[in-house]
């Protein structure tokens, strides 16, 4: 009983990994807390350089 047991528990657990290998997620990837203030510093220097230029509207 043991035996035919442990053989089971194994091809239930390569069976889980397979199906969670295949499933997508929708969860957005994680942006580290360093990542996001290199964004952000970008961010506001494309906006400020977009601000500092007059456009010409004739």
């Amino acid at each position: 009983m043991n035996r035919r047991k442990k053989i089971n528990d194994t091809l239930k657990k390569k069976a889980k990994k397979a199906k969670a290998h295949l499933k997508v997620s929708n969860k957005p990837r994680y942006i580290s807390k360093a990542e996001r203030e290199k964004l952000s510093e970008n961010h506001t220097d494309t906006e400020a350089e977009g601000q500092s230029e007059p456009t010409e509207t004739s």
